[in-house]
C-alpha cells in the first residue's frame, strides 16, 4: 500500500466501495458490480478494478463466488466482553522498571519478528514517496537553512499545526507553537517545566509506557487513576485523588488512549478543566491519535475548550506520515518561551529539513488526503485483528473496542502471566507488549497489547493462532 494517497487507485476504489458497505448502501449477501461495470464507473483498467476487490475480500468485506462474481459478506460478530473500568491503587508510586520497553521496541526491529508489540504503523500504512520527495525538495529550496541550525521553531510549520488544530476546533496562535522531536519531547519538556522532582502527576491506568519513562527520569511519583476503556478516565476518582493528594499535573490521552483505546467526550473534556480550574491543576494533553478516528468527525481537542490557558497540547506526526521525521510539538500560550528556552537547552533545535518538508506536505494538502484513507484501513485492521483473536484466542478474555488509534488491550485469564507469555513468544518471532509496561502495578500482569497497524500476511494470521495457542497452554 506504498504511498496510500496517491500511488495506489485500487485502494482508493477499495476505500470507497468499503464506506458503502459499512453505510449499509450495499447489504450483506448483494452482487457488486462486474468488474467491467466498475472500471468503465471508476475510468480504470479491469486490473485495477479486480486489483479493488481483491483488497476488499482480503480485508474481509467481499467474497467471490465461482462464476457469479463478487457479493458482499456478512459480517462476522465478536463474542468477546470488553475490559472492565481499571481499578489501580490510588497511592503515588515511583516509576521503575520501564528499561523492558527498550527491549520490546529493539525486538520489534528484527526483520524476523512479527512487530505485535510497538505502537508504530508498518511502513505500508504511511505515504513514504511523498515524505521522500518533500525531504528532496525542501534540502534543494532551503540548502542555507538546512545546512546548520534554525533555532526555535521553523515558522512555515508552526503556521501548518495552527491550522491542523483550527480544523479540530482549537484557535491558536502559530507563534504558541513549539516544534519539537516527536511527542514524546513534548510531554517531558510540559512534566519538566511544570513539575520538580518528588512531584506527584496524576495519569490514566493503564498509560502509555513512554509517559511512564518521562515520569521515571524526572524523579517523579505517579498517580494512576482509574480509567474506563470507552470513556476515559474517571472524573469522581480523579477528584478523590486530588483531595488526598498533592498532585501538581495531570497527564491525559482523552482521544483514543493508549493502550486502552478509550474516548472522552466533549462533557468529560469541561468537566476534567472544571476539576483543573478548581485545584489550580496543570494539564497536559498527549493527542497523537485523535486524528485517528476510524469513520465519521475527528472529536474536539482538551486544548479545545480550554478557556484558561491550563493545557499543554502535545501531538506528532509519527503516526499519520513518519515516525523518522520526529515531528512533534507543544502548544500552550502562557508558557511558550519557557518551553522554547527547555527546548533550547535539551538539544538547541529540530531538524530544519524534516520541519519544511512536513510543512511543505501538509500545506500541499497531501496529508489530510492520505488521512482520508488511513481512517479507513486502520479501521479495518482492527476489525480483522478483532476477528481473528475471536476465532482464535480461549474463550473468556476481554478485549477492548475502540473507535480510533490501532492498538488494543487484551485482558487475559489471570493464570497468564504476560511478562512470560512475551519471552515465549518472542522465542517463536512474535513481539507482543506486557501489561507490566503500562503500570507502576502488578494490577496488569496478565494484560496484554497488540498493535494492528501491521502489514497484514499469511505469516501475521499463523502468528496469531500461536500467539492463541500460547495463551490457552496457560489457562
Amino acid at each position: 500500500m506504498e504511498n496510500l494517497a496517491s500511488d495506489h487507485l485500487y485502494s482508493r476504489i477499495a476505500e470507497e466501495i468499503a464506506e458503502r458497505i459499512d453505510s449499509g448502501l450495499y447489504q450483506p449477501g448483494e452482487k457488486l458490480p462486474g468488474i467491467r461495470v466498475l472500471s468503465d464507473k471508476q475510468g480504470v483498467s479491469p486490473a485495477t478494478a479486480v486489483a479493488a476487490y481483491r483488497k476488499l475480500e482480503a480485508d474481509g468485506f467481499i467474497e467471490a463466488r465461482p462464476r457469479s462474481g463478487f457479493f458482499v459478506r456478512a459480517r462476522r460478530s465478536i463474542s468477546f466482553a470488553e475490559p472492565r473500568q481499571t481499578d489501580p491503587r490510588t497511592s503515588p508510586r515511583p516509576v521503575n522498571g520501564q528499561q523492558r520497553a527498550l527491549q520490546l521496541i529493539e525486538a520489534s526491529r528484527q526483520p524476523h519478528i512479527i512487530p505485535l508489540g510497538a505502537a508504530v504503523p508498518d511502513p505500508s500504512y504511511l505515504p513514504s514517496r511523498a515524505v521522500e520527495r518533500a525531504l528532496a525538495s525542501a534540502a534543494r529550496q532551503h540548502r542555507v537553512r538546512c545546512s546548520g541550525y534554525e533555532f526555535g521553531s521553523v515558522p512555515e510549520l508552526q503556521r501548518q499545526v495552527a491550522r491542523l488544530m483550527a480544523e479540530s476546533g482549537s484557535r491558536i496562535d502559530p507563534n504558541d507553537v513549539v516544534i519539537t522531536n516527536g511527542c514524546q519531547e513534548a510531554l517531558l519538556l510540559s512534566l519538566k517545566l511544570m513539575t520538580k522532582a518528588g512531584d506527584v502527576v496524576a495519569l490514566e491506568s493503564p498509560t502509555y509506557y513512554g509517559l511512564l519513562q518521562a515520569v521515571d527520569t524526572l524523579g517523579l511519583k505517579a498517580l494512576e487513576i482509574p480509567t474506563d476503556p470507552r470513556q476515559g478516565m474517571s472524573m469522581e476518582a480523579l477528584q478523590l485523588a486530588l483531595e488526598q493528594w498533592p498532585v501538581k499535573v495531570c497527564v491525559v490521552m482523552p482521544n483514543f488512549a493508549n493502550p486502552l483505546g478509550s474516548c472522552m467526550s466533549d462533557e468529560r473534556k469541561r468537566a476534567l478543566l472544571a476539576l483543573a480550574s478548581r485545584y489550580d491543576l496543570a494539564l497536559i494533553e498527549d493527542d497523537i491519535y485523535g486524528s485517528l478516528r476510524f469513520s465519521g468527525q475527528r472529536p474536539s481537542c482538551l486544548k479545545t475548550f480550554d478557556t484558561e490557558d491550563r493545557v499543554f497540547h502535545c501531538s506528532s506526526l509519527s503516526k499519520t506520515l513518519s515516525p523518522g521525521l520526529r515531528v512533534g510539538w507543544v502548544v500552550s500560550h502562557r508558557h511558550r518561551e519557557a518551553l522554547a528556552y527547555q527546548k533550547f537547552l535539551l538539544n538547541s533545535a529540530s531538524p530544519s529539513v524534516t520541519q519544511l518538508a512536513a510543512a511543505q506536505i501538509l500545506e500541499s494538502g497531501k496529508h489530510e488526503r492520505h488521512l482520508r484513507v488511513l481512517r479507513g484501513e486502520l479501521g479495518r485492521s482492527v476489525a480483522r485483528m478483532q476477528a481473528m483473536l475471536d476465532r482464535h484466542f480461549p474463550a473468556g478474555i476481554r478485549v477492548t473496542r475502540p473507535e480510533g488509534g490501532f492498538v488494543l488491550w487484551l485482558e487475559l485469564p489471570v493464570s497468564v502471566d504476560s511478562t512470560e507469555l512475551a519471552q515465549a513468544a518472542l522465542q517463536e518471532g512474535i513481539s507482543i507488549a506486557p501489561g507490566a509496561l503500562f503500570s507502576t502495578t502488578d494490577k496488569y500482569h496478565h494484560h496484554i497489547r497488540l498493535s494492528c497497524a501491521v502489514r497484514w500476511s499469511d505469516r501475521v494470521e499463523r502468528a496469531l493462532i500461536r500467539l492463541g495457542q500460547l495463551i490457552k497452554e496457560r489457562c
